[in-house]
């Protein structure tokens, strides 16, 4: 859905993918706002200066309220390369002629990263089975609607599992950024809150506290897989080869090496790897089965129409399977 934000942008997005290809003069790096602008500022400005050095190009950092101004940024080329979730890279493929070219490497080496429900540890919450029985009378800190970890994931393994529909099952419900979110579960502005273990570990960084001596985790979801770097497919070939060869050599080789991975650890990385659209995958098949999950539910649907989306669903997710399944075979 287009934000009110963009409205000029889009009244204006008379830029071609031809002309740009011909004459890159700057190139404008999306940011999804997990945390305050300020906070992802401070992070991956170090890094976008360094590629700007390499490429010989300005490389700008690019930032919106939401995730869906980044998608939108990137579809009408104001923003030609992200660091997105899995979720929004999603969208980004899809209706943004995006394409995944590398992933996040966290600082452990872990190939992903966690959703995690959390609460302040002196509140009224002490399980997950209390959110469970008592959500009438809980407060609950969403994430974005097109954040992975905020809201694909926990859909589908905490609130789908037990057949919640967190907009109505909580007395107070509230959509915020992950960073947000862990900060109103700790001071008790919401009972619970969902963010992820990024977001924890950038708090250890930048307060040098532990998070988890003023929160305690309820659930914590199976892996997600690390956040994914998507680039314009309308990219200069050659430029796609230095921006991606940038990435995958940060903090690995060269003689600034030592000092880039200092630049990734306020980030919570220790590198970058080559990736591309496959790695969507599980997220694809994983928002379907939210989907499906919702109109199986649903009561206003006739049982024609009923049939007939699961039907369109059914055949999504058999041809997402036969696309994990080749891509299993050949690794």
């Amino acid at each position: 859905m287009l934000r009110r934000t963009f409205c000029a942008l889009i009244a204006t997005a008379a830029i071609s993918a031809p002309a740009f290809a011909q004459d890159v003069k700057t190139l404008n790096f999306g940011i999804i706002s997990t945390e305050s602008s300020s906070n992802l500022r401070s992070a991956w400005q170090p890094v976008i200066d360094d590629l700007s050095k390499v490429l010989g190009v300005p490389v700008q950092p690019f930032f919106a309220s939401d995730y869906a101004g980044i998608i939108e940024g990137m579809r009408f080329n104001k923003v030609q390369m992200a660091w997105y979730g899995n979720l929004s890279a999603i969208e980004a493929v899809d209706r943004s002629q995006g394409e995944v070219f590398a992933h996040v490497i966290d600082k452990d080496g872990n190939p992903g990263y966690w959703s995690v429900l959390v609460t302040a540890k002196d509140g009224k919450v002490k399980s997950l089975d209390d959110v469970l029985k008592n959500g009438k009378t809980l407060s609950y800190g969403a994430g974005d609607p097109n954040s992975t970890s905020g809201t694909a994931v926990p859909g589908y393994y905490l609130w789908g599992a037990n057949k919640i529909d967190p907009k109505s099952f909580f007395k107070n419900f509230r959509i915020a950024n992950h960073e947000t979110n862990l900060l109103s579960a700790m001071n008790g502005q919401v009972d619970v809150a969902i963010t992820n273990t990024e977001a924890l570990e950038r708090y250890k960084v930048n307060t040098g506290k532990s998070p988890e001596d003023k929160i305690s985790i309820l659930w914590k979801s199976p892996l997600i897989p690390a956040d994914p770097l998507v680039w314009r497919a309308d990219l200069p070939a050659a430029l796609k080869q230095k921006i991606q060869g940038f990435f995958v050599n940060y903090g690995q080789k060269g003689p600034d090496a030592a000092q880039e991975l200092e630049k990734l650890k306020k980030l919570g990385y220790k590198g970058f790897v080559v990736s591309d659209n496959t790695q969507l995958l599980p997220i694809r098949q994983i928002n379907l089965a939210g989907q499906r999950a919702k109109v199986e539910s649903d009561t206003t649907l006739s049982a024609q129409a009923k049939q007939q989306k699961l039907a369109e669903i059914d055949g999504k997710l058999a041809d997402l399977a036969e696309q994990a399944a080749s891509v299993k075979s050949q690794q």
